[in-house]
């Protein structure tokens, strides 16, 4: 394969698709913490070079798993930090926290509410590269890629939002991006962690997708090439490796799918990305995540569902949840009096308008003057995170939204 056509599907894997009982804080020239964000970590390769000032945190997830977090407290013009409120940034699939540090300073979300008085917390899914601890299993074990996005709804999210509310003494901002806005709104539909939130900013809204136009990410869930990794015994999915793009190639080889323009072809057109920007996020990204993860989302597109894990027969459910069908996330169940932003655009595939309009149609009871759907009929998936113009066309209309709540 072309080491071009190699990179084009590295990019293109830019999908959506992010209760502590242990923490450590790590400063530069403090003693090495217990995670892998050590001193090449986020902080000091991407945001102290920008000029900002940067913190490295570890958190303890209940079943073990150690997350790299990076607090900025302040613009670059500095500040009374404790007088900020919080606010925490949360990933895609496949991706990490330097999702929200692609773009130029003036650009990035997580610098732009820095510079406009917020105290900034991002972090980083289990299984990517600053988040590959645990503390008794290594990331060569079957049993560390055991998850999928329910464990992010029962572990990852309630530790970090707890240790930001800890470190903090306020209640946090919150935003997702693609899986990080499913695993909020599945938490937030069980009555989870709203006690700690002001509001939430969910771009690119994940929930239904089974309207998903994308035609890579229909394919693979048709096919079952998930599934199939699994049973052959790849525990770990890995879009840099040679089994993920083994994957890929026979993709591209099924009639009907255009892999000519891949990032296209998962994402929908987006209209707004730069050259620097992809440059940057080849360096970086993708990251890995789970098989079992990777399968769940199959899961979602085959069945336009929003359900637990499904562990394939009556028996197996049974035995992981008491019945004989995975669990339902009732979207209705949100409160209605939580603040939420939604930004989704037309030419978005993973995020469909389809399928975004069955998720609005379930908040139809929601307090009118608490929640707003934003549209931009030229925005695709990546264009959230690291389009040139998101900055007046997104991410000012979310400060301001903050702002009021």
């Amino acid at each position: 394969m072309a080491s071009g056509l190699v990179f084009q599907i590295i990019l293109g894997m830019f999908c959506f698709c992010g209760s502590a009982d242990g923490t450590r804080t790590k400063l530069f020239g403090a003693k090495k913490g217990l995670s892998a964000a050590s001193d090449d970590g986020i902080c000091k390769s991407v945001v102290v070079p920008r000029g900002y000032v940067c913190q490295e945190h570890t958190v303890i997830t209940q079943d073990g798993y150690i997350l790299s977090m990076q607090n900025i407290p302040h613009g670059r013009s500095g500040g009374i930090t404790g007088s900020r409120p919080p606010v925490l940034l949360q990933h895609g699939l496949l991706m990490d926290a330097v999702t929200w540090l692609l773009s130029p300073p003036d650009q990035s979300l997580a610098l732009l509410l820095a510079d406009n008085g917020f105290d900034v917390w991002l972090t980083s899914t289990r299984g990517t590269r600053y988040s590959r601890g645990h503390t008794s299993l290594s990331t060569n074990d079957a049993a560390y890629w055991d998850w999928s996005w329910d464990e992010l709804v029962a572990y990852d999210l309630p530790a970090t939002f707890q240790y930001v509310n800890s470190q903090t003494r306020q209640k946090l901002h919150y935003v997702g991006h693609s899986l990080g806005t499913l695993t909020a709104l599945a938490s937030f539909s069980k009555g989870q962690l709203v006690s700690m939130l002001r509001s939430a900013a969910l771009l690119s809204p994940i929930a239904y997708i089974g309207q998903m136009t994308s035609p890579v990410a229909t394919n693979a869930a048709d096919n079952f090439l998930a599934e199939v990794m699994k049973w052959l015994g790849i525990h770990e999915f890995n879009p840099r490796g040679n089994a993920v793009l083994d994957l890929l190639k026979d993709i591209c080889a099924k009639p009907g799918v255009d892999c000519t323009n891949l990032l296209t072809s998962f994402t929908g057109q987006n209209c707004c990305l730069n050259t620097s920007a992809v440059s940057f996020f080849l360096e970086h990204e993708p990251q890995s995540s789970s098989t079992k993860n990777m399968i769940h989302v199959a899961q979602m597109i085959r069945d336009g569902t929003i359900q637990m894990y499904d562990y394939g027969n009556a028996d197996n459910n049974n035995q992981h949840y008491g019945q004989r069908t995975p669990p339902a996330y009732d979207m209705s169940r949100i409160p209605k009096d939580l603040p939420l932003f939604f930004a989704y655009g037309g030419a978005d595939a993973l995020s469909d308008v389809k399928d975004v309009k069955l998720l609005y149609d379930s908040l139809k009871d929601y307090d009118g003057d608490k929640l707003v759907f934003q549209y931009r009929e030229d925005y695709a998936h990546a264009d959230y995170v690291m389009a040139v113009n998101a900055k007046e066309a997104v991410y000012n209309p979310v400060i301001a939204f903050f702002r009021l709540q």
